[in-house]
């Protein structure tokens, strides 16, 4: 699926973000029974520590502590979006003795716009892109704007590991952090203005490495023929999760672009945070250099894979 929106003038920025506070070596997550693979292997990846919540943190003030942020650069959103890469964290725990419908139901996005006090905003929420995330409410949100509303939408994404699970994937060997993050997508020319999206999905629940990688760079060099950009004679930073690092090396080599910056960003030290390893990044690598270009990369195990081109602006993007 090939979006573009070169010409619809939508920028991505104000980007916010918190981890769990308390980190974790993979010895000691072993030690706690909090894994489901071996030390050695997810130390052979790169990962050496991972991030969880304390004792006294949840998702829910993980998630009210990044918006605001965001909230000060959007001044009156006309929207908010959600993701989660697991269906459990769309909702709070339900007690189990309320036969309400309108209290049984306690949605996650609810429950953060009471929190932070606000109400008469419409809000979206999606769990089924799995660390595709990113991507997919950047696509939700776009489709807020097919008319001439300049309010922005604020984008926001949280995750948890879920109770009695690992941190760990035992089968792909990722090792995940819990995490929240925010940012917005608007008219305003600043941050990043979104060229374009092409995203694949299937059914398969494994997809050989090979096969990611080969499509990873063709959907790249496919959107870029398609926006008629000329990647090879621009500078580009090129963001990855941090998952399969041999994988996204690969990827990087078989493009073969002169200027190019790949970036998987502290691995070792807070793991895959899902869909906020992409905001962690593009506030980092953010230098207000006007035409420079952004290739983000998502996936989401054995479902989704998402590329976008972004172009930088020179306008300074907020982050916390």
């Amino acid at each position: 699926m090939l979006l573009t929106y070169q010409h619809s003038s939508i920028f991505i920025d104000a980007f916010s973000h918190r981890l769990g506070g308390t980190q974790r070596s993979l010895e000691e997550m072993k030690a706690g029974n909090l894994l489901a693979g071996d030390v050695d292997h997810l130390a052979a990846l790169g990962y050496k520590r991972n991030r969880g919540l304390t004792q006294q943190e949840t998702l829910l003030s993980l998630a009210t502590s990044v918006i605001p942020a965001t909230l000060e650069q959007a001044g009156d959103p006309r929207a908010l979006v959600f993701q989660h890469c697991n269906a459990e964290s769309a909702v709070l725990p339900r007690d189990p003795d309320d036969s309400v419908g309108s209290s049984r139901n306690r949605y996650f996005p609810a429950a953060v716009l009471r929190e932070l006090q606000l109400d008469d905003i419409p809000y979206l929420c999606s769990f089924a892109s799995g660390c595709a995330g990113f991507l997919s409410v950047v696509i939700t949100a776009c489709g807020l704007f097919i008319d001439d509303e300049e309010r922005p939408v604020i984008c926001v994404m949280a995750d948890d590991r879920v109770p009695g699970f690992p941190f760990d994937m035992l089968r792909e060997r990722i090792l995940g952090s819990d995490h929240s993050s925010s940012f917005l997508v608007g008219r305003r020319p600043h941050g990043y203005h979104l060229l374009g999206i092409n995203f694949y999905s299937t059914t398969r629940t494994l997809v050989p490495l090979v096969e990611i990688v080969k499509r990873t760079v063709q959907m790249i060099q496919d959107l870029a023929t398609h926006l008629a950009l000329d990647l090879t004679a621009r500078d580009v930073v090129i963001h990855y999760p941090n998952i399969f690092p041999d994988t996204w090396r690969m990827v990087t080599r078989y493009l073969r672009l002169a200027r190019v910056e790949a970036v998987i960003d502290e691995i070792a030290e807070r793991a895959h945070c899902g869909a906020t390893d992409s905001v962690i990044t593009l506030a980092k690598h953010h230098r207000g250099e006007e035409g420079r270009m952004h290739v983000v990369v998502n996936y989401g195990v054995g479902l989704h894979l998402g590329v976008c081109i972004l172009e930088e602006q020179n306008g300074a993007t907020p982050r916390n």
